[in-house]
Order: structure tokens, then sequence, then C-alpha cells
């Protein structure tokens, strides 16, 4: 074990001075490690190719910010989780690349592991939920929980319809948020969430 990562060192230092061979080297290393991550987030293969394609680029490109006492592979783990996110909250906005990550999470899980998943789910909307400030929170509730309109809502509140649809976006916006970055759950149910939150 020493003498690997007395090598794994070298050769990240040569990468730090610019090595592309050391860097090709790192590449075959890693690659298939970020593609099986990067790929259980996204669960579409080309979306996942896309990513090693970046976290290496930006390895290259931020190579001499590469600390030498710390993990390697934690660090690209980490680049890899942070653009997959990112990149996911793209898609979210685009129906046909949203359909598609959709379409491989259903087929991805078998429906006990949906069911188990969708428990886990729920404990992560909840705690979304416990971050929205007390009205925030109640005017959500009554939209999503209670199914009432804006304008019902305005009436027995006593506040105009323009500050429940901006309350509303900021509650979605909060959720969203919190579920996208806190656990690695099945985009399934993430979509799942943002449907039922939207």
């Amino acid at each position: 074990m020493p003498n690997v990562e007395h090598n794994e060192k070298l050769l990240l230092q040569q990468l730090i001075d610019g090595d592309e061979k050391a860097f090709l080297a790192i590449l075959k290393k890693y690659k298939t490690d970020v593609y099986a991550y990067s790929l259980s987030i996204l669960k579409v293969e080309v979306y996942a190719e896309e990513i090693v394609q970046d976290v290496f680029l930006k390895i290259w490109e931020k190579r001499e910010g590469v600390n030498l006492s710390q993990s390697f592979h934690a660090y690209v783990m980490v680049i890899t989780k942070n653009m997959s996110l990112t990149f996911l909250k793209r898609a979210l906005r685009d129906e046909k690349m949203k359909e598609q990550i959709f379409y491989q999470s259903q087929n991805a899980y078998s429906s006990i592991e949906r069911k188990l998943r969708e428990k886990e789910l729920d404990q992560i909307y909840s705690k979304a939920l416990d971050l929205l400030p007390p009205r925030r929170r109640q005017i959500f509730e009554m939209s999503r929980e209670e199914g009432k309109s804006h304008k019902i809502i305005s009436e027995e509140l006593g506040i105009s319809e323009n500050t429940i649809k901006s309350q509303m976006n900021k509650a979605l916006e909060t959720i969203r948020t919190f579920i996208i970055e806190h656990g690695d759950i099945s985009l399934s149910l993430l979509i799942l969430a943002l449907e039922r939150a939207g």
C-alpha cells in the first residue's frame, strides 16, 4: 500500500507539473469510478459519459490546485457529484432530457426498491418543508396538501394573490434545491417530488 500511495503522489505531482502522460494515466485509473458514480445519479449513459469528459477537463484545468496531502479519489468523487447535480438541475428545465432521465430511472428499480426509496424521499421532503418560514409553509401546504387555489388562499389569509404566487415560487425553489442536494436518491423519486411540488 505505501508503494501504491507513493506512486500515485508521484503521478499527481507530474500532473500538477503539466505532464500529459500522467494525466492520461490518472484518467485511465479513475474514469470507471467517475462514470459509475455519475450514472448512479443521472441514469442515462450518454449523460454520464459527458460528465466523465467534463470532470477530467476540470481536473486538467485546475491541476495546479491538487492537494497531495488529501485523498485524490475523494477529490474526484466530489467533483463528479457536483457536476452531475449541476447537470441534473439543468436537465430538469428541459422536458426532453427530463423525460429521458425519468424513463431510465423507472426501468432501473424494482417496485419494492421504489417503495423503499419513496419512504426515503418522504423523509427528505419533510425536512425540506421544515426549512420554510411558517407563513410560507402554511401557504404551500394549503396549496399542495389541501388543493386550494391561490384565490381561495388569498381570501382566507387576507393577502394578495401576487404574494401567494411569490411565496409559492420561493417554497418550490427551496424544496427542489434541498431534494437535489441531500441524499443520493433515485432520480425517479426526485422527479416524483418535483411533480408533486410543481
